[in-house]
């Protein structure tokens, strides 16, 4: 995989970031399909891949983004931006209305339904996944880069599940509910622009942004 991203993008790590995050944010679509064959997915099993998507990104945040960003900068930078990231959801999570599966609303107010918080809950959370993405291709460490595209994709897949199947429940017709799984997606590839625009522009913010 590495040489065909060199191959088709030569050096340039912009687009190569941008290419990858639109990738990742399309496997939430992909996630979704088992949709338009059933309306109903064992409990058991959807919680199954979710534990699977988050051992899969626990696994990419260690070994893709926390060892490199301790190599180029040293201890303090990593923990500095691990903090900062973690602050940064914290603010989100708590001005932006949305829910999630156990606790159930968050945030102010809202008429929102549920079904449109937890569209918001999983859009808000795969913002950070693709600046991390794109900070990756920043870096120019291109195999690190791949394996957390990988990675995100694979753990989004069963987030475009989670997306789609309450709407087909509330009988949404098939494909709207799917589009808007691909939808909640696209959060990816803004934020790994920013990412990757932010650490090519200024290399001292790259431990900070792993």
């Amino acid at each position: 995989m590495e040489h065909l991203f060199l191959r088709w993008f030569g050096g340039n790590v912009i687009l190569m970031g941008v290419v990858a995050t639109v990738l990742t944010g399309f496997a939430t679509g992909v996630g979704a399909l088992p949709i338009l064959f059933t309306r109903r997915i064992p409990e058991r099993l959807l919680d199954a891949l979710l534990g699977f998507a988050a051992g899969v990104m626990l696994a990419a945040t260690a070994f893709s983004l926390i060892v490199p960003a301790i190599d180029l900068g040293g201890i303090f930078p990593a923990v500095a931006g691990i903090l900062i990231g973690a602050l940064f959801l914290a603010v989100l999570d708590h001005v932006l209305p949305h829910t999630h599966f156990i606790k159930g609303a968050e945030g102010p107010k809202s008429v929102l339904r549920r079904v449109w918080l937890l569209i918001i809950a999983i859009t808000l959370h795969n913002f950070p996944e693709g600046l991390a993405v794109g900070v990756g291709f920043g870096s120019e460490r291109l195999s690190e880069a791949l394996a957390l595209m990988v990675a995100i994709g694979l753990q989004n897949m069963p987030e475009g599940l989670a997306v789609a199947l309450p709407l087909v429940r509330e009988r949404w017709p098939r494909e709207r509910a799917l589009l808007y799984a691909l939808g909640s997606g696209m959060a990816e590839p803004i934020a790994g622009l920013i990412g990757v625009l932010l650490v090519t522009g200024m290399h001292a913010l790259l431990p900070w942004g792993l």
